[in-house]
């Protein structure tokens, strides 16, 4: 192997460096073997020698560089070849081979992860479902618990916004605002006789025909017959209405009879069997707080329960601004049905009251009275204001959802519904223009006959079927056909007259 011979003028320069390198590399290769072929390099020249290079003695006008075949050419290995940079490998393909063989083991073992998944959400499910039961079961082993504590949230108490729906009158007219003078109005019931055992004496054989066992001295006990003539309009109405009996019990001390004869008109509310705390009104003028009653009913286990937490009444009985009302012997062991005596026969409770706002015990009233009358009873020429239901519009569908949430026997519904079918209650959504369905939280009334026969009607539906007045009170209004200025008032109309607190404990039924 031999180099070629480089010109003197035909070859490209080489510097003093160059030259050097290659005496160096002649040294190293020295002649071992004379038969190797002998290559030389001509003399290099250069015409743009510096004065450097130019002063440098040149040993021959050739130079010969011996190398043998035999041995490896280093020099040329260093000169020629470049090594090749290793490409570096894309991170990219290697997500990408990654990935593709996460999907393959996927696409092998999917069948085994779905179903440890299932298996995962089964006994999840399970777990829940023995806790359940085992709280059920402690809860049936402990009867004789009083109340069950539930979390109340108390963000709306005393909460006082201005209205969005109920339109008030200013507050400096409100400070002169008073009950407009009774006028005689053509209306077709002019009296209502309220039944008795003094004037109706029952018969024992006749209770085989009710099909429940609710009636009681209290109510008095009314037959089909008797209930059917008590829709019959007349000017002078007989009706049973509570209070059949003295001995039916809701005693209430004299004391208490005498304060609640002095009302003229009455806010009121209840709480039976340890009820819901009691929420003071607020937003009355001053002129309510001397012309409205402000009344709560008590039966001796919500007292117990009240001086517990320390609320309890002064000498005169009062709480703040309600004057509370102790009553004694209730007639019923449902609390529910307990609690549709003050909400319904607010009348027979107050005899000389010309008006009444009930308010359930799980709100706050937060409105003036004088003015929630004048809003939605004077100003529309209304007797009775009610709330309409805010998620339901038919009595049927109200049905449904009663025995969906447990309010009530899946039986007694049934026979409610059954019964108001037979009597031809239509399936309408709507009545005289209105919703056929009410919410009963807020009722504001004038006691007028035909308002009181209405209440009478309606609780007698609620004695002799479900408590759940929802269902009874459309049937109700359907009958009673005279009653027409009735204000069926929006849900967000309802929601400016209370905070709603919700229930914050169980009521306990009489033994």
């Amino acid at each position: 192997m031999t180099f070629g011979s480089l010109g003197l003028f035909g070859s490209p320069c080489i510097s003093q460096p160059v030259y050097s390198s290659l005496c160096r590399i002649q040294s190293r290769f020295p002649h071992s073997t004379e038969s190797n072929t002998t290559r030389s390099f001509n003399r290099v020249s250069c015409n743009h020698i510096d004065h450097r290079q130019s002063s440098l003695p040149m040993f021959n006008n050739t130079l010969s560089l011996p190398v043998t075949d035999d041995q490896p050419d280093e020099f040329l290995a260093k000169m020629r070849s470049r090594p090749r940079r290793k490409r570096r490998k894309s991170d990219f393909r290697g997500r990408t081979e990654l990935a593709n063989r996460t999907c393959n083991q996927l696409t092998r073992w999917w069948p085994l992860l779905l179903f440890l998944t299932a298996l995962l959400l089964l006994a999840f499910e399970a777990s829940k479902i023995g806790w359940r039961s085992k709280t059920n079961k402690s809860e049936f082993q402990k009867p004789n618990v009083v109340v069950s504590p539930v979390k109340k949230s108390e963000t709306n108490l005393n909460r006082l916004d201005a209205p969005r729906c109920l339109k008030l009158l200013p507050p400096e007219e409100l400070q002169h605002l008073d009950f407009p003078l009774n006028k005689d109005s053509s209306v077709p019931i002019k009296k209502v006789i309220y039944l008795s055992e003094s004037n109706a004496p029952y018969d024992i054989n006749s209770q085989q025909e009710l099909g429940t066992t609710r009636f009681n001295l209290f109510t008095g006990f009314q037959t089909f017959h008797q209930r059917e003539q008590s829709f019959e309009v007349n000017e002078t109405a007989s009706v049973h209405c509570g209070f059949y009996s003295e001995d039916g019990g809701f005693t209430i001390s004299d004391e208490d009879k005498s304060y609640m004869q002095t009302c003229k008109s009455v806010v009121s509310t209840c709480a039976f069997g340890g009820g819901d705390n009691l929420y003071q009104p607020i937003g009355m003028s001053d002129t309510s707080l001397q012309k409205v009653c402000y009344v709560a009913f008590w039966d001796e286990v919500t007292l117990a329960t009240q001086k517990e937490q320390g609320h309890l009444f002064n000498e005169d009985r009062f709480i703040g601004k309600w004057r509370i009302v102790i009553v004694k012997n209730l007639p019923f062991r449902d609390q529910r049905l307990n609690g549709k005596i003050p909400k319904m026969l607010a009348h027979r409770l107050f005899p000389n009251a010309r008006y009444s706002i009930w308010v359930d015990s799980k709100s706050q009233f937060r409105r003036d009275p004088l003015g929630v009358f004048e809003a939605l009873l004077w100003r529309s020429k209304s007797v009775f204001a009610i709330s309409v239901h805010g998620a339901r519009s038919s009595v049927y569908d109200e049905a449904k959802a009663v025995v969906k949430k447990n309010k009530a026997t899946p039986e007694e519904v049934k026979v409610q519904i059954t019964q108001y079918h037979q009597d031809g209650l239509p399936e309408d959504r709507r009545f005289n223009g209105n919703k056929a369905l009410n919410e009963a939280s807020v009722i504001v009334r004038e006691h007028t006959p035909m308002t009181n026969l209405f209440m009478c009607l309606w609780f007698n539906e609620v004695v002799r079927f479900t408590s759940r007045d929802q269902l009874s009170f459309p049937y109700v209004l359907w009958r009673l056909k005279v009653l027409k200025n009735i204000n069926m008032f929006p849900v967000c109309t309802r929601k400016d007259l209370v905070n709603s607190m919700g229930h914050i404990r169980k009521a306990k039924p009489l033994g």
